[in-house]
């Protein structure tokens, strides 16, 4: 088997040049016939085409490491991150003027029917109706067991039903121009018992109309936390590629609906929880992709 020829390239004038290696040693010096420098050159371990030449290492200047390019997903994050933002403060702006709105006077009307327990009139039974204000109305159930309030204002309104010989019930409804749980066609049932196994029943999650307006503006003020922490999220995730900050800022777009969730407002504004939910899905998005990276990337290593 004759000796191998090796072509290659001299690392210092970039000429090609042409050597016939000998079977040992496995390092062996060539001169480059152009600018003469000594080249080394390592026997082949392995066939070709795999490689044709191998020279020692550290010899040549290293490659530069590969630049991921920032498109990869760190911009697309940072956009996801930004439109979370937006969201937050389009929700925000929603609950102020719901807030706005709700606070505005209003009244409206109170009624429906009283019936025992074979669905006949209550007759005789006392309707007592309680404002958020304090006024107190009452009726009497008349033959058609129907009663009627008018011109009640706004905000938490409790009834309370009774009759001798039977159980107690109580409603708790609400009423507000942004929230209405129902007023009108009131159907009430009485049961045989007494005082003391009363039924309440409650038909809004807030008595009264400073709970929904306090509601609405915790609401508000976590949505602004949620979008300032998104936007300084993206941009100093999409200016020096932070991934825990995108970690962060993601979380706080998942925040979005938990927030509205736990303080009552998605069964108020069903509307605001579908754009919400749109939120938390970015922000699910960046909370995901980010964690994925970090433990990809792992810890970062902090020189001393």
């Amino acid at each position: 088997m004759s000796p191998p020829t090796i072509r290659m390239v001299c690392p210092r004038c970039s000429a090609p040049m042409a050597v016939v290696l000998a079977p040992a040693p496995s390092t062996q010096w060539f001169p480059c016939p152009h600018c003469g420098s000594p080249v080394p050159v390592v026997v082949p371990r392995d066939p070709p085409p795999l490689y044709s030449w191998e020279v020692l290492p550290e010899l040549y200047p290293p490659l530069p490491p590969p630049r991921r390019s920032r498109w990869q997903g760190q911009r697309v994050v940072a956009f996801v991150l930004v439109a979370v933002a937006v969201v937050a403060i389009a929700l925000l702006g929603a609950l102020a003027g719901y807030g706005v709105e709700a606070n505005s006077p209003a009244h409206y009307p109170v009624n429906g029917v009283v019936v025992g327990p074979t669905g006949n009139a209550a007759v005789g039974a006392k309707v007592v109706l309680s404002e958020e204000g304090g006024v107190v109305q009452t009726q009497t159930i008349g033959p058609n067991g129907s009663f009627y309030f008018f011109d009640v204002p706004s905000g938490g309104i409790s009834l309370n039903i009774t009759l001798d010989h039977y159980a107690p019930v109580t409603v708790d409804t609400f009423a507000t121009p942004v929230y209405d749980t129902g007023t009108t066609g009131l159907e009430i049932q009485l049961a045989v018992g007494n005082a003391s196994n009363g039924t309440t029943y409650l038909l809004s999650p807030f008595p009264d109309l400073d709970t929904l307006l306090a509601s609405i503006g915790a609401g508000a003020s976590l949505l602004g936390l949620i979008a300032a922490v998104a936007v300084s999220a993206a941009i100093l995730t999409y200016r020096r590629d932070r991934i825990p900050l995108g970690v962060v800022g993601g979380s706080a777009g998942v925040c979005a609906p938990v927030s509205l969730y736990f303080l009552s407002l998605t069964v108020v504004f069903p509307t605001l929880a579908l754009i919400a939910g749109i939120a938390g899905a970015l922000g699910a998005f960046a909370l995901g992709w980010y964690a994925l990276e970090l433990a990809r990337r792992g810890a970062p290593v902090r020189s001393a």
